[in-house]
């Protein structure tokens, strides 16, 4: 039983140590290159396909919600017939 309680905590202490296992790279730079650049592309959509993706979802859903809305409030308007 003290075995295992003397593993637990090394795995314990490795776990919250302050080093890093895999050291990353700084990409800040390249990004700031990427996205001051002027080449006539709005800054939302200048980090490529996935961006123009996310826009024209957010386009459709707005377009559709908005289709969506104008329908309920015409057929409030209007009151069933008995």
């Amino acid at each position: 039983m003290f075995r295992n309680i003397q593993a637990l905590r090394q795995i314990s202490q490795r776990t919250f140590s302050s080093s890093t296992r895999r050291p990353f790279q700084n990409k800040v730079a390249e990004k700031q290159k990427l996205f001051q650049e002027d080449n006539g592309i709005p800054v939302h959509l200048k980090a490529g396909t996935s961006d123009v993706l996310l826009y024209r979802l957010t386009m459709g859903i707005t377009v559709f919600g908005t289709g969506y809305c104008l329908f309920e409030i015409f057929k409030a308007s209007f009151p069933k017939k008995n």
